[in-house]
């Protein structure tokens, strides 16, 4: 079989480990793997690499993907991607990426034979409990929340930790809870600023010298707008990015304590993935490949309790996986 496979969206620690994963099990299969540079624009551009047992050899603990990405979609030239399918004879294609690549997938799977893995640092996507990049994103986050007890704690300071998230929280709850935040702000649920200060205050009040806020670039307050760049992100949204700061501002008037934004942005997409993140990256992997060897097209490859599954490619874009409101109250026993 020859078979095609891209990386799509933003950047993701373990990226390289699924590619890996293909290829490796396509080996044991005599199947030969066509990489397609740049996510969809490698599609619409014609710009290919082959990848055999040695192109991917060491690629396993890096960063990033060695097929490099784009947010170009392929939707408005259906005739190029038919075209593309057929020059390179591909009896399928694994197409790797969140919301923007699989929701293109989806929609080409209609009539081209397709299969989508998960991925996304956000822990987003519908149709799967977990997907790679997230672990690693909140060890980065978690370590530098570590980092940052020690000089708030030195000078007195209220710390706040800026992360990603547009509209899950996920890696601020993770993180705020494994690196014990006083408060955790997520998308899921508008804050009120008083509230927030007075909890700084109350920490304050019992004899702690320092507080550590974390909050997701997402999140909100309340009868209030999303703090944002004021400029549009590739896909034409927003760009998200200066709560932390707003917060730093808001929290140091209401509560007289000298106050100070870290904003981890694009570090938590970098690096080295985590253990957890490279298995659960290789298993994705192969189990695509034996998905277009069983022509299960139309369909993505999906963590749920602890097996890897198949599900409509539709169930990934269906709605956002976002914290439920339960989770957020129970998570409120470790805050304060």
């Amino acid at each position: 079989m020859r078979i095609g496979i891209l990386t799509g969206g933003g950047d993701c620690p373990g990226l390289n480990a699924v590619i890996r994963a293909v290829v490796r099990s396509a080996y044991l299969t005599d199947d030969e793997i066509i990489g397609f540079r740049d996510g969809w624009g490698g599609v619409l551009d014609d710009a290919t690499v082959p990848l055999g047992i040695d192109r991917i050899a060491g690629i396993l603990p890096r960063g990033g993907t060695i097929l490099g990405t784009s947010r170009r979609s392929a939707l408005e030239h259906r005739d190029v991607v038919a075209q593309r399918f057929a020059e390179h004879r591909l009896d399928g294609m694994i197409a790797i990426g969140g919301n923007g690549t699989l929701f293109a997938a989806n929609e080409l799977a209609a009539d081209h034979p397709i299969v989508g893995v998960p991925k996304t640092i956000d822990n987003d996507l519908s149709g799967t409990d977990r997907t790679f990049g997230f672990d690693t994103a909140v060890q980065i986050a978690c370590d530098a929340i570590d980092r940052l007890h020690t000089t708030a704690e030195s000078h007195y300071r209220t710390l706040v930790v800026e992360v990603m998230g547009r509209n899950a929280g996920w890696i601020a709850l993770h993180a705020g809870l494994a690196g014990g935040a006083d408060v955790i702000l997520v998308p899921e649920r508008p804050f009120d600023i008083d509230e927030v200060a007075e909890r700084v205050l109350r920490r304050r009040s019992r004899g702690r010298s320092f507080s550590i806020v974390v909050v997701a670039e997402g999140a909100a307050p309340k009868d209030g707008d999303l703090v944002t760049k004021g400029r549009l992100d590739p896909l034409g949204r927003p760009l998200l990015g200066g709560i932390g700061h707003w917060l730093e501002q808001e929290l140091e008037e209401r509560t007289g304590a000298e106050t100070r934004a870290v904003v981890l942005g694009h570090v938590q997409r970098g690096g080295t993935p985590t253990a957890y993140d490279r298995v659960l990256a290789s298993r994705l992997g192969q189990h695509a490949h034996l998905a277009v060897r069983d022509g299960a097209f139309g369909h993505m490859v999906a963590l749920r309790g602890s097996s890897i599954e198949r599900v409509p490619l539709a169930d990934a874009t269906a709605h956002l996986h976002t914290i439920s409101d339960e989770e957020l109250d129970l998570a409120e026993a470790f805050l304060g």
